[in-house]
């Protein structure tokens, strides 16, 4: 009787390994908003993207390590309510969307701050350059889902964004702060 005790305990300690480690999935639910905020001549302004498709969202605040993020951003979509930046967002001096359509985030792994804050770590892809970009995660499960807010700053010329003339900081700021603030419904 021992032994089929023991048996049952390690059975299910095995079948129970494998839920521990798995993250929730969810997909991105209305009111969910991805935006950007920049400064030109001094004055900031802030951008929303219209179209972004989550792939994979996967977090467990308990096991970071199970956690991933996979967004996809049509860049095309792009608005910041001027119609002249809206105009030239799209051409090959900023986002050159014939050229690059999409921008993809997609993490690495996920570590803490020394103030104990959430830092997903990841590669960008923008204007056809790959780049590491951290971006600060607050994560609130709520009884529908969970509230998942991003931030984190990127340097725009790392990217090649803001060619000829845009290319001058002191007109437009090389620092671009990344938002994001989604409504998670379990898939």
């Amino acid at each position: 009787m021992i032994l089929t005790t023991r048996r049952l305990s390690v059975l299910a300690l095995a079948l129970a390994l494998p839920l521990a480690a798995s993250a929730a999935d969810y997909k991105v639910g209305p009111g969910s908003t991805l935006g950007f905020s920049g400064k030109f001549q001094g004055q900031q302004f802030d951008g929303t993207f219209g179209k972004f498709d989550a792939g994979t969202i996967s977090y467990d605040a308990a096991n970071l390590a199970a956690s991933k993020f996979d967004v996809t951003v049509d860049m095309a979509t792009a608005k910041t309510g001027d119609g002249d930046r809206d105009a030239a967002l799209p051409g090959s001096d900023f986002f050159d969307t014939k050229k690059f359509a999409t921008a993809h985030y997609v993490t690495t792994g996920f570590s803490k701050n020394a103030k104990g804050d959430v830092i997903a770590n990841g590669n960008l892809t923008l204007h056809g350059v790959t780049k590491p970009v951290a971006l600060k995660v607050a994560f609130s499960p709520n009884a529908g889902g969970a509230r998942l807010s991003v931030t984190g700053t990127l340097k725009r010329l790392d990217f090649g964004v803001g060619g000829g003339e845009y290319k001058d900081t002191s007109t437009i700021a090389d620092d671009v702060l990344v938002n994001g603030s989604l409504n998670l419904l379990p898939k």
